[in-house]
């Protein structure tokens, strides 16, 4: 029980307590409303502080906008396709004209070389003067290409020929300049020149796969037997081509010998050799195989002898030879029998004409086969 009384006793001091605390509230109101009063400094602090970030930012879209303006280089000019050129911008860089044999474009194994002037006797270009080593590199190339070339069949050979034909017509404008150059020709002849050689290739691509017909075939035989003849390709000839005509009569003189089976080495001398020079490049782009065809530049007269004298070259074919000069060939070949054919020389518009492109101008450079064969076996 003196329990509960002192339990009865401290009651109303809780009580005071509880009252003492009431009383203390508006304090706490106080407190309250100054806390309220806070977010308002806060307020303005944040007002602040968003300003300097605003501030800060443009001033860093400032510096970035002035250092993009600094990074960014001025707006160019357009480009134009120009071809002129002066002295004062660079110096003009000059073509080698080069030698094509086997497939590549080589310089004269002497290192000797002629100058090539244009029609009014002024110097243009040095190009290769071809001697003995570079003549058996390029009979090598030749006889290397032969049985390859003479295992494809005609119409493949005619398509390669057809490509040839498309080839210096692609290069028609840079031709056209070197007959103008060199050989003091207009537009028109010029052109003209062109137009003989493509069509000198175009005429001989057609008789590849025909000619064997017109000038073999069955022959008349009064036994149980039949008797065919038909062609085959000498080898390896030496062309030496038309010295009026440096590109179309050029054409004219190896095309008729390669569309057969045969490869050659053809010595280019004349008043404009570079074009020869010009027609390898043609040539390198027409799908010959390497060897078939091999342009030298240089002296025919200086190489007579290694060129008569060489085992590998069946036969040759030598276009405008004066009678000295053909005495001096055929001297020179009978030693192994060399098969020579010769051309007269003739202006250049006269290989505009027809009989430019003719079977008869293949016969001389193919070897005719016989063969019989019995009837009903």
């Amino acid at each position: 029980m003196a329990r509960k009384k002192r339990a009865t006793k401290k009651a109303p001091a809780s009580r005071k307590k509880t009252t003492a605390s009431r009383k203390k509230r508006p304090t706490a109101k106080k407190k309250t409303a100054a806390r309220k009063t806070r977010p308002t400094t806060k307020k303005k602090k944040s007002s602040a502080r968003t300003t300097t970030s605003t501030r800060s930012t443009s001033s860093k879209k400032a510096r970035a906008s002035t250092a993009s303006a600094k990074a960014t280089p001025a707006a160019r000019p357009a480009r134009t396709m120009t071809t002129k050129t002066t002295t004062a911008s660079r110096i003009t860089v000059s073509k080698t004209f080069k030698m094509y044999v086997g497939g590549a474009f080589v310089r004269s194994e002497g290192g000797h070389v002629l100058d090539q002037h244009d029609h009014e006797g002024r110097f243009m270009a040095h190009y290769a003067r071809a001697t003995r080593k570079d003549l058996r590199d390029a009979v090598g190339a030749a006889r290397k290409a032969q049985p390859g070339w003479a295992a494809r069949t005609p119409f493949n050979r005619s398509q390669i020929l057809y490509r040839l034909a498309e080839m210096i017509e692609d290069r028609r404008a840079v031709f056209s300049e070197r007959c103008r150059v060199l050989l003091g020709d207009s537009e028109a002849e010029a052109h003209a020149e062109i137009d003989t050689a493509i069509e000198v290739v175009f005429g001989y691509a057609g008789w590849t796969d025909k000619f064997a017909q017109v000038l073999g075939g069955i022959n008349p035989v009064s036994a149980p037997f039949f008797n065919f003849t038909s062609p085959d390709p000498v080898g390896v000839v030496a062309v030496m081509p038309s010295r009026q005509s440096p590109l179309a009569g050029l054409v004219a003189a190896f095309v008729p010998v390669i569309l057969s089976g045969n490869t050659c080495v053809v010595i280019a001398d004349n008043d404009a050799p570079v074009l020869a020079c010009d027609l390898g490049e043609a040539l390198a782009t027409s799908d010959f195989p390497p060897g078939v065809v091999n342009l030298l530049t240089g002296y025919r007269d200086e190489l007579r002898r290694p060129i008569s004298e060489h085992m590998d070259i069946g036969a040759l074919s030598i276009v405008g030879a004066d009678p000295e000069e053909r005495e001096a060939w055929d001297r020179a070949a009978a030693d192994n029998v060399k098969r020579v054919r010769y051309q007269d020389e003739r202006a250049r518009a006269a290989w505009r004409s027809d009989t430019t492109c003719s079977p008869y101008r293949i016969e001389p450079f193919v070897e005719w086969k016989t063969a019989w064969h019995p009837i009903g076996t």
